[in-house]
């Protein structure tokens, strides 16, 4: 099992590209699959979650085509197997958005309820509320979603959808079935994140009518076909926020290429007001820091508020910086499991429930610490960059799951880091 050997003390200078994001994606090799035609897709990272995804369309009879430039060609005309089966998602919380498609062409699917981190529960119940809104008759029985048309039904219809919480996942999936529906389908509490008006606009150029993607509310009038297209993945804001996390707690001076400051606005802002010089160039995304920085409170929300995907990563910086901070985490209920690794490296943090207190100006030293979810393993990397003397994070399996090379984007930026057995 891979590890990272991490020793810390330098500060971090040069370029780095930010990959594709695994969020759009991955929900995109799904969408695929709506049509027969020739799909491609460019900016596609290297990613564990990506492998697991391009396996499980290829066993449903996807051809799949995945080139060392970040681009995948795919061709769903053979697609003869409806069903992810839970060997091959077991890893994966994704594997739910084959779900809508597979509806929309086929009329019929067989999915595995979703895997992956153990940071909280991730209710389907809203896909299959939404989808039975729509015309599927959905039963779930020995750990799958097996779905169906209802009676007398040709294909799924249009219908008004208003989730009971916001769901990524669960908009994504009503996004791409209602592409072909028969009718008008309306989104009510549809979520926001960039990684929805990526897909949006990829259905779009598949022939789909969408309105209102990137608002909370999004109206789809379906289409009987798709046609095939080419579509490049958004670049990941959260790759480059754990990037910004990492200059601003070890220092220096970096340019993010392909980074989009309109999408991390949350975290740019808590950035600036911790000290750091972050600015929106042509092409990317600028950071300097020159000094010790303020430690920042915050409350993760959907977005456009302070992602949860980053609270792992800010919180690192938060025990190295000066001041007291507090860190609400409202999305998932385990988010915290990295807290404890934190403390192996010399941090100060007290949880009550959903609240963690972090007491600033820590002085790391290096310990072996363990990743417990994707965005925990990124936490102690940046952790392990500051921390004086070895730091050795296991189980970066985790890391795998969502950063394309991560080491090898931190050593060219002149961090002492390397993947050891």
């Amino acid at each position: 099992m891979d590890k990272l050997r991490i020793r810390g003390g330098g500060r971090l200078h040069g370029e780095v590209a930010i990959s594709g994001a695994k969020n759009a994606a991955l929900p995109e090799l799904c969408a695929a699959m709506l049509s027969a035609d020739p799909v491609t897709l460019l900016n596609v990272p290297r990613l564990q979650d990506v492998t697991t995804m391009v396996k499980l369309i290829r066993n449903m009879g996807v051809q799949v085509d995945v080139r060392d430039d970040g681009v995948v060609a795919l061709n769903a005309s053979g697609l003869n197997a409806p069903e992810a089966p839970y060997d091959l998602v077991k890893t994966m919380r994704a594997s739910v958005l084959a779900l809508g498609p597979l509806l929309a062409r086929f009329g019929h699917a067989k999915v595995s309820l979703p895997g992956g981190c153990a940071i909280g529960s991730r209710p389907v119940d809203q896909h299959i509320k939404g989808l039975q809104a729509m015309g599927a008759h959905i039963v779930v029985e020995h750990g799958y979603m097996v779905a169906s048309l209802q009676p007398g039904l040709s294909r799924l219809h249009g219908a008004h959808i208003t989730t009971d919480m916001v769901t990524v996942t669960g908009t994504e999936n009503f996004l791409m079935a209602a592409a072909l529906a028969d009718g008008e389908t309306v989104l009510e509490n549809a979520a926001q994140e960039p990684e929805i008006p990526d897909l949006a606009e990829m259905l779009i150029a598949m022939g789909a009518q969408i309105e209102g993607h990137g608002t909370s509310r999004i109206r789809i009038r379906g289409v009987e076909r798709l046609h095939g297209c080419s579509h490049r993945v958004v670049a990941d804001r959260i790759e480059a926020g754990t990037f910004l996390c990492a200059v601003a707690a070890a220092g220096g001076a970096v340019l993010l290429r392909h980074g989009r400051a309109d999408h991390l606005e949350a975290v740019i802002d808590k950035l600036r007001e911790a000290g750091a010089q972050v600015t929106a160039v042509d092409g990317g995304i600028r950071i300097e820091v020159n000094g010790p920085l303020r430690a920042q409170s915050f409350r993760t929300r959907e977005y456009p508020g302070f992602p949860t995907d980053m609270q792992a990563q800010f919180m690192a910086l938060n025990c190295v910086a000066g001041g007291t901070s507090k860190v609400t985490e409202t999305i998932f209920e385990n988010r915290f499991m990295h807290v404890n690794e934190l403390i192996r490296l010399g941090a100060h943090i007290q949880i009550d429930g959903k609240l963690a207190v972090v007491e600033g100006g820590a002085t790391l030293s290096g310990a072996t610490v363990m990743a417990t979810d994707l965005r925990a393993s990124a936490s102690l990397v940046i952790a392990g960059l500051v921390a004086q003397g070895e730091t050795v994070v296991d189980r970066i399996y985790h890391l795998d799951r969502g950063y394309d090379r991560m080491e090898a984007k931190l050593r060219a930026l002149g961090a002492d880091i390397e993947r050891i057995q």
